[in-house]
C-alpha cells in the first residue's frame, strides 16, 4: 500500500537496549525512567540520572528515545516515599500529578535529561496527562529549565520534543491548544483501555471481557487520529495491544502509523503488516462495523484465515 509504519520497542533498563538493533525496532517508543528509582533506597542524584540517560542515548546510536518522566504511584511505589492509603490508587495521586506536586524531583529529572543529551536530540514525554493545563505546566517547566541550562553555559540538545501520554479519555477531548502544542502524542493503551471500559487491567474477572477491536474503542481511537491529523501532530500507540499482530493490523488500518511494543513482538507484527493489504483490512473493518457487530475481531480473523496470512 506504500504505507510506512514505524515499529518501536519499549524499554526500562540498560539490559533492554541490545534488543534495539536485534529486533529491528526503529527506536525506543517508551523508556520507563522510574525503574532506576524503584531499585534504590533514595532518590538517585542528578549526576547519576544524567549518566544513566546518557548511556541509553549512547546505546540507541542515534535512534530516537522517548524518555517518559517518572510514572510512580498506583502499583509503583518508591522505597523512599511514604505509601499513601488510597481507595483507588490507579485513579489517584500518580504519574505527572506527583511530578507537578513534588516539582523538585521532576525538575531534577528534567535537568538530568537535558545534560544527558550532550548536544543530541532529546524527547521527553509526560505520563497520565488528563487535561491541557497539566501538559502546559509540565512543558513550561521543561522550557524554563532549558533556559536555565543555557545561562549556565551547558551544552543544549540539538533539538527537543515534548510530548504527552494519552491515557485518559478526557485528554482526547482537550482543547485544540493541546494538540497544537504537543510535539507528539502517544496513546498509553494499557491505562486508556482500563479507564475506557472501567475494567481493572489487573483483575482477571473483568480484564478479558473487553476487546481492543470493539468498535466503541476503535471509533474512539479514530477520533484521536483525526484530531492529530488536523494539526499534524505525530501519534503513536504504546502498550500490550500494539504487540498483538491482529490488533496492530487494525490500528494501522484506522490510521495509526507508529506503535511501540515489546522487542519480541516486532517481528510477528512486521510480518503480518507486510503480508496483507492495509486498504483491504480497512474495508473489512468498515463492513463489519456497518453490519452492526460490536467487534471487528471475528470478521478480521476469518479474512486472515481465508487469505492464509501469518496472523498468529
Amino acid at each position: 500500500d506504500k504505507i510506512t509504519v514505524s515499529l518501536l520497542m519499549n524499554a526500562g533498563v540498560m539490559a533492554d537496549l541490545p534488543s534495539l538493533e536485534k529486533s529491528g525496532a526503529q527506536g525506543v517508543g517508551l523508556y520507563r525512567t522510574e525503574l532506576q528509582f524503584l531499585t534504590q533506597v533514595q532518590v538517585p542524584k542528578r549526576s547519576e540520572q544524567a549518566k544513566h540517560y546518557s548511556r541509553i542515548l549512547d546505546s540507541a546510536k542515534g535512534k530516537p528515545v522517548n524518555f517518559r518522566t517518572l510514572d510512580i504511584g498506583s502499583d509503583k511505589v518508591l522505597p523512599f516515599m511514604k505509601r499513601l492509603q488510597e481507595p483507588n490508587p490507579a485513579l489517584g495521586w500518580r504519574a505527572v500529578r506527583v511530578g507537578l506536586d513534588r516539582v523538585g524531583i521532576l525538575r531534577m529529572q528534567i535537568q538530568a535529561l537535558l545534560r544527558a543529551s550532550k548536544g543530541r536530540p532529546l524527547r521527553i514525554i509526560f505520563p497520565l496527562v488528563s487535561e491541557y493545563i497539566e501538559f502546559k505546566s509540565a512543558r513550561d517547566l521543561v522550557l524554563k529549565e532549558l533556559e536555565r541550562e543555557k545561562v549556565l553555559n551547558h551544552t543544549m540538545p540539538s533539538d527537543i520534543k515534548i510530548g504527552a501520554m494519552l491515557e485518559t479519555p478526557s485528554l482526547a477531548f482537550s482543547s485544540d491548544k493541546f494538540f497544537k502544542e504537543a510535539d507528539f502524542i502517544s496513546v498509553g493503551g494499557n491505562d486508556l483501555k482500563q479507564f475506557f471500559f472501567a475494567a481493572d487491567r489487573e483483575n482477571e474477572l473483568v480484564r478479558k471481557r473487553y476487546d481492543s477491536l470493539n468498535f466503541s474503542f476503535l471509533n474512539f481511537l479514530e477520533n484521536i487520529v483525526k484530531r492529530c491529523n488536523q494539526f499534524n501532530t505525530p501519534l503513536s500507540f504504546c502498550g500490550e495491544d500494539a504487540g498483538k499482530p491482529i490488533v496492530a493490523l487494525a490500528f494501522t488500518a484506522i490510521g495509526i502509523r507508529t506503535m511501540s511494543m515489546r522487542a519480541s513482538s516486532i517481528g510477528p507484527v512486521k510480518l503480518l503488516l507486510r503480508s496483507v493489504s492495509i486498504s483491504q483490512v480497512k474495508k473489512i473493518i468498515d463492513s463489519s462495523r456497518e453490519s452492526g457487530k460490536s467487534s471487528a475481531r471475528e470478521d478480521l480473523t476469518n479474512w486472515l484465515r481465508e487469505t492464509k496470512a501469518p496472523y498468529f
